[in-house]
């Protein structure tokens, strides 16, 4: 009786054991499933809590830090605005993208009454500022910036005023969006910069012979443009080859909220920015989730906001507000959203 109860137990052990093996794959998987998704989880959880971070920039967040306080000089038929902080320890030369104009970068005041203070255009400035970097912006001729005499004419407005305001010792910078970017990027050899940031353009590169004392470059870039995105992409390589130091930094698209527009654009209250929230949605010009369905430009908006008879308190906002609604779709637009990391390279630069 006990070798049958022995061999009884014997097959139970083996069948229980065979379960187990059987399981254990099972079980390894599943856990393994687990972590991926944990770990996905979290790095979409750091995103999101860094892109919050981010939006939670207002446009009045530098009140208590630095304030626009322009001067606007007109030199070889244009104008230049610029403004130097306390104890400034670099210079930073703005190149606006088509239609742009200096004027763009500071509200309007008493000491500059054509200024409209675009909703990036004067975050980029404030957080300059906030960073030590004495701002100067130039206006393009035409619509566009052109590569030819106006880079001498660029060239000529900024070596006058460093030395002028006693700069000329400081470190020189360049920022340019779009056709800004382009333009800059031929500038810099043309002029000595620390480094250079093209944003939404990846300049004039391929047509130009590059050498290593090209200055640093930083692609401040919208992914959802492919065609820009892949001839970034190469640049960076073949850049690198060349030894010139580079970099790059990817503005991706995000949600709009009901507060979104107040928080970014000054003039422009909770109440009217959760109405046109509200619209969009109606409209279908944003998902279930508040992503933009399409660029600002592409989207007649305003046409929803006639019917529905919302005014805005100045006529002008429309362009305030078409920029955010670019900015958040993320194909093709100045963005100040970056400029702690922008500023950080520039810093870096410096060490």
């Amino acid at each position: 009786m006990v070798p049958a109860m022995f061999r009884r137990g014997k097959r139970l052990l083996k069948q229980s054991s065979s379960s187990s093996n059987a399981r254990l794959p099972v079980l390894v998987a599943l856990l393994l499933l687990i972590v991926v998704a944990l770990t996905l989880f979290g790095k979409s959880a750091d995103k999101s809590s860094s892109m919050s971070e981010i939006l939670d920039q207002k446009w009045n967040s530098f009140d208590s830090v630095v304030r626009l306080d322009p001067t606007v000089e007109f030199r070889n038929g244009t104008d230049f605005i610029w403004q130097i902080p306390d104890s400034p320890k670099a210079v930073l030369f703005l190149a606006h993208g088509c239609n742009g104009r200096a004027a763009n970068f500071w509200d309007k005041s008493p000491k500059c009454s054509n200024c409209v203070g675009l909703p990036e255009e004067r975050l980029i400035v404030l957080h300059a500022l906030a960073r030590k970097f004495a701002v100067l912006v130039i206006s393009s001729a035409g619509r566009c910036w052109s590569l030819g005499e106006e880079r001498r004419i660029v060239k000529d407005i900024i070596e006058s005023w460093v030395v002028k305001q006693n700069l000329d010792k400081l470190p020189l910078f360049a920022l340019g969006a779009s056709s800004g970017g382009y333009f800059v990027s031929v500038l810099a050899t043309d002029m000595r910069f620390r480094g250079i940031t093209l944003m939404i353009a990846e300049g004039v590169l391929g047509h130009m012979e590059i050498t290593k004392d090209y200055p640093p470059i930083l692609f401040v870039h919208m992914p959802n443009d492919e065609t820009r995105r892949r001839r970034i992409e190469k640049y960076l390589i073949v850049l690198r080859e060349k030894g010139v130091d580079v970099a790059e930094i990817k503005c991706m698209e995000f949600p709009l909220t009901p507060d979104f527009f107040a928080n970014r654009i000054p003039g422009l209250d909770l109440t009217l920015s959760r109405k046109l929230f509200d619209l969009f949605k109606e409209k279908g010009f944003i998902d279930k989730n508040g992503y933009m369905r399409d660029d600002g430009r592409a989207i007649p908006w305003k046409t929803a906001l006639e019917e529905r008879d919302i005014l805005l308190p100045d006529k002008s906002l429309v362009n305030h507000i078409q920029e955010e609604m670019n900015l958040a779709f993320a194909y093709h637009e100045m963005t100040s959203l970056q400029s702690q990391q922008i500023f950080d390279w520039f810093d870096s630069l410096m060490k």
